[in-house]
């Protein structure tokens, strides 16, 4: 069985999908699985990698092309930058499918996913795709996806809901590397970014953007934190990918909160679970989510986590943290100063959050979720 893993954004874009795809491939190597990773951007770092070019979203000529496509071809996918590079991408990929005869394809890119499920119904490869569906496209869509991994219960359930479930869908959840991400010693990375180490530290990974994200919601609360908190010493560290907003956000920031904010932006991959082992709790302040990786990584590295109250984000932490509602002005600033005035209760938190991932979202376990996911595909349809 040989399986392409597929990211169009991966080598030139921060996001979630794009580390997903490296996680997943790198994992399935491990395993000795034949897999290959396509990434639209970069150069390959694994011998499992190859480049597989398209019109990256942010190149000149993609906006060029959208400029004449965004009124009157939005039907085929060509109605943004995101889209034009997908469609450019799937017509090197699927060369590539139909020459080296994959089983398999995995991908978060939802138009790739349906263009090569398209192809394989007309005959030109023999590649089934099965969408990771990470980025919440709507329920009219995903009526059109045969293969799609939910990424949690909650989805599923939805799904079924709306009248769209099938049967050759699955309920499969992001993992985590639990042996890189977990406790340890963080006074280098301290050091570096000039906190004390006896300073507490709330941590946010996420794009840096007010939209979804809701970066200004967490400085304004912050804010609020210190001015209630009087002279503790309590540091906000934000570290994700820059979006159009993110200089205006910093700007911002550092304005309202001086020397107590760090802003990481466009952090090494490579240093991540340093910066999880430097804070003492993790703040996601967006509404709603699909499953986010960082997420996973603050649980797996035993931080108590304040979220939304949604199922999703609650299912992910279980006992490891508390759920409020972060569309109520003055409940995250309420949360951060009773958790971070009880030691005790952070601590017990964190080794609670550490034990539920180690049973739910270890690499091991939902790897092994996949590939009996891919075997069940294709022994259905037969090799």
């Amino acid at each position: 069985m040989k399986i392409a893993i597929a990211s169009s954004g991966l080598g030139h874009v921060t996001r979630g999908i794009e580390s997903w795809a490296s996680d997943l491939a790198g994992a399935l190597d491990e395993r000795g699985v034949p897999v290959v990773l396509f990434k639209g951007g970069g150069s390959p770092s694994r011998p499992f990698e190859r480049v597989n070019f398209c019109l990256q979203r942010g190149d000149w000529r993609t906006s060029r092309i959208h400029r004449l496509t965004r009124r009157f071809f939005w039907r085929f996918w060509l109605g943004s930058p995101y889209e034009i590079e997908q469609v450019s991408f799937s017509i090197n990929l699927l060369h590539q499918l139909r020459k080296d005869h994959f089983d398999i394809l995995h991908v978060s890119d939802p138009v790739v996913a349906l263009l090569v499920q398209k192809a394989r119904a007309l005959g030109l490869v023999r590649t089934r795709a099965v969408l990771s569906h990470g980025t919440n496209e709507p329920s009219s869509f995903l009526a059109r996806i045969h293969y799609l991994q939910h990424l949690a219960p909650w989805h599923l359930e939805q799904a079924a809901q709306d009248g769209v479930f099938k049967s050759s869908w699955s309920s499969i959840p992001n993992f985590v590397d639990t042996e890189r991400f977990r406790s340890g010693p963080s006074e280098a990375l301290r050091a570096e970014l000039n906190i004390p180490n006896d300073g507490l530290v709330v941590l946010s990974v996420a794009a840096i953007k007010r939209d979804h994200k809701r970066i200004d919601y967490l400085l304004e609360e912050f804010a609020d934190l210190l001015k209630a908190s009087g002279n503790r010493s309590v540091w906000l560290v934000v570290a994700g990918g820059w979006e159009t907003d993110t200089d205006d956000l910093v700007r911002r920031g550092q304005e309202t909160l001086g020397d107590r904010v760090r802003f990481l932006v466009r952090f090494p991959r490579d240093r991540i679970a340093d910066l999880y082992r430097l804070a003492d709790v993790f703040v996601l302040c967006s509404l709603r989510e699909m499953m986010p990786l960082a997420l996973l990584e603050a649980v797996a590295s035993g931080l108590p986590c304040l979220v939304n109250r949604h199922p999703v984000l609650q299912w992910m932490i279980g006992p490891g943290g508390e759920p409020i509602d972060m569309a109520r002005r003055g409940a995250l600033a309420a949360a951060l100063r009773e958790l971070l005035g009880d030691d005790p209760r952070r601590k017990n938190l964190g080794r609670l959050a550490r034990d539920y991932c180690l049973m739910m979202f270890d690499k091991t376990i939902i790897v092994g979720q996949h590939l009996d996911y891919y075997r069940s595909i294709v022994d259905i349809e037969g090799s």
